[in-house]
């Protein structure tokens, strides 16, 4: 406890009023001394003592209780700062600050700067700003920061009233080495190659002994890695080319090097968006017929669809006399669509066709070797499909998922999901796109004619009447091929009976044959909402193994996954840091990324307090590397150089808090009232007597 006295005044009047009056005292005296009057002085001294009482002064004793100063210490606990030893240096020097910090009596505030949310990294001015805010600032003494120095908001202003100082981690001798992208593309064209441009830098105290080449590992959506022998500090091209459309994950990755602070920016990835340029169809439509439209409508209605149509309506039996030159038709280009531009087409439709000797079995061969070299064919039966001229007699018979019985069913029936159907990516989720009936089947409109087929191989995902085969599905090699036996989609394009989902069962059915990533059986994937992974195993299986999910630190967390529906495995799972993870669960492997590969805590990993010059600086502050030692504290005047040679400094504050506040008056009223007569008594006296 300290005490302070101090004389206060509470006027009686007005300060003007008492300062005019004053001022005609004033000029009153010195009137009496021009005049030579004798008393000048006693009526000055009785005017004082008149302006004394109307001033009313009192004695005003404080009690005082002194506040001890405050220093702040921001340690840096962000991923940067916790490589190459630096997390012991922080523990050491924080714990050396707390000693030096009691010895001299002050109160330490310790605020712990944690990696920013949502890569933001190193977000340290803010913290201060936020540490500073809650702080007294008339008893803040110093600052301390222990730190790589690498702060990412260095360019947000901080005003700090007392010195600040950086105690950085880190060694002489860090080198690191790391990889950017330069300019990578977010979609690409399936097929056509695309450039992206990359960079390998070293950075720090690189080994002179260093070679300037590193090997450089690629791959994309984790299948076959490439390798290449990159150059270091200059920029290179690499080329890629996409064959799958959607998401496409490229990884980058570089050979760890002996010595480097890190690997976690030795890697990169890339998301690039596969988009076809141009889809071609060529549907073959056997003869006009009603269902037609309904293909040539939904193909045409996708712009990047390039669709060739061809309708046969006049066939080579057929014997009318018309002359040929007479005709406005067009000869069907057999040989240029069959055999010369056939790999050109991503999907070939046969509607109703029948066999009429336009195209001799060397082309039905031909298109079989099509399909079995990746490429994709549906065919519509109708009647046909049934009859003698069936194209399943031909070459093409080879390659079918079912053999037709011969038999056309002319009865009304609605067209069902099996269970294997409920599964595929082509069916799943139909039928809760329609009322249900009675049965518990989908209300859809009835159709009224199917082919009857014997199953061979394949998968049935829809059944007709008698539960016989509606739709069937098979890979022939690299291809694929899809059967259809009915030809009156088109009654559920009319809305015949309430109608059904005939446009998302086609669409999905064509872009299954063109192979879209989403439609295919057997997936995993996942997706990421901030560090929210979800994981989707699709699978026409019954059970699914879990899935191992490989964390960029190495370590690997394994998950269980649960059918939320047909067909659709799915668990979500918390990842603990941002980066890229592997996913695999013994047969599918996958990757994603929750932010950069490479975090921004490590673009740049060399301690430096260059960031953080502006704040020391400001106070005079100074910097020392805990690799030459731990510092000394000393106490510093204010406005005086805070650090030295192996020292910092904090400034006393001498704060304190008043706990109580007395006050009496100097004189009573009277008293100054019984003086100022007094003087004037004396000076009439000693007037009167000149």
């Amino acid at each position: 406890m300290t005490g302070a006295q101090d004389i206060v005044l509470s006027p009686l009047v007005p300060v003007l009023v008492l300062w005019g009056l004053a001022g005609l005292a004033a000029a009153m005296v010195a009137l009496a001394l021009w005049q030579g009057l004798r008393g000048w002085w006693l009526r000055g001294l009785a005017a004082f003592a008149v302006l004394a009482a109307l001033a009313n002064p009192s004695l005003q004793h404080e009690t005082r209780e002194a506040l001890s100063d405050i220093a702040l210490v921001m340690v840096d606990d962000t991923a940067s700062n916790r490589i190459g030893g630096r997390d012991a240096q922080t523990e050491a020097a924080l714990a050396h600050l707390e000693d030096e910090l009691a010895e001299l009596a002050l109160d330490t505030r310790v605020v712990t700067v944690s990696d920013g949310t949502g890569n933001t990294g190193t977000q340290l001015n803010t913290a201060l700003t936020e540490a500073l805010a809650d702080l007294p600032r008339d008893r803040l003494a110093g600052v301390f920061v222990i730190s790589d120095g690498q702060v990412h908001d260095a360019d947000m202003p901080v005003s700090v009233p007392a010195p600040a100082h950086l105690l950085q981690t880190g060694r002489a001798s860090d080198w690191d080495r790391r990889l950017i992208i330069r300019n990578a593309p977010a979609f690409a064209i399936i097929g056509e190659p695309v450039t992206l441009t990359l960079m390998v830098e070293d950075q720090g105290a690189v080994p002179p002994d260093m070679s300037r080449f590193t090997t450089l590992r690629y791959a994309i959506d984790g299948a076959d890695e490439q390798t290449a022998m990159v150059p270091i500090g200059e920029e290179l091209e690499i080329t890629v080319t996409l064959d799958r459309g959607g998401m496409n994950v490229l990884q980058f990755e570089l050979d760890e090097a002996p010595g480097e602070l890190t690997t976690r920016n030795n890697a990169a990835i890339v998301q690039i968006n596969g988009v076809r340029d141009r889809l071609s169809v060529l549907l073959v439509s056997g003869e006009p017929n009603a269902g037609q439209r309904t293909w040539r409508n939904l193909l045409k209605s996708d712009p990047a669809v390039d669709l060739v149509h061809f309708t046969i309506l006049r066939p080579p039996d057929r014997q009318d006399g018309v002359p040929v030159d007479e005709l406005s038709l067009i000869a069907f280009p057999t040989r240029e669509l069959f055999v010369d531009k056939i790999d050109e087409f991503d999907l070939i439709i046969f509607d109703r066709y029948r066999r009429r000797g336009i195209l001799p079995n060397a082309y039905f061969s031909n298109i079989a070797r099509y399909v079995e070299e990746g490429g994709a064919l549906l065919v519509v039966g109708g009647p046909e499909l049934a009859g003698a001229e069936s194209i399943w007699r031909s070459p093409l018979g080879d390659i079918f998922p079912a053999r037709p019985t011969s038999r056309v069913i002319e009865q009304g029936f609605r067209p069902a999901i099996t269970e294997l159907g409920q599964r595929h990516p082509v069916t799943s989720g139909l039928h809760a796109q329609a009322p249900v009936s009675d049965d518990g089947s989908p209300a859809w409109g009835r159709w009224f004619r199917q082919i009857e087929l014997d199953p061979q191989r394949g998968q049935v995902v829809m059944t007709g009447a008698n539960d016989r085969p509606l739709l069937m599905l098979d890979r022939v090699g690299g291809g694929r091929l899809a059967l259809l036996a009915s030809d009156q989609t088109w009654l559920w394009d009319r809305g015949f009976e309430g109608g059904g989902p005939q446009l998302e069962l086609l669409r999905r059915l064509a872009h299954w044959m063109m192979g879209e990533p989403e439609l295919e059986e057997e997936t995993l994937t996942a997706t990421t909402e901030g560090n929210l992974v979800t994981i989707l195993r699709r699978s026409l299986r019954d059970e699914v193994g879990a899935v191992t999910v490989h964390a960029p630190d190495g370590s690997e967390t394994v998950l269980d996954l649960t059918e939320d529906a047909p067909g659709e495995y799915r668990t979500q799972w918390q990842a603990p840091e941002i980066g890229l993870y592997r996913l695999s669960d013994g047969e599918l492997e996958t990757v994603v990324a929750l932010g950069p590969s490479a975090p921004r805590e490590f673009e740049e990993t060399i301690a430096t307090p260059n960031h953080l010059r502006p704040i020391i600086d400001a106070q005079r502050g100074g910097v020392i590397t805990l690799e030459s030692g731990l510092p000394d504290l000393r106490t510093v005047r204010e406005g005086r150089t805070a650090a030295g040679r192996g020292w910092l400094g904090v400034t006393p504050r001498d704060a304190y808090m008043t706990t109580e506040l007395r006050s009496a008056a100097l004189l009573p009223g009277w008293l100054w009232l019984l003086l100022a007569a007094g003087f004037a008594l004396g000076a009439w006296l000693r007037e009167g007597r000149q």
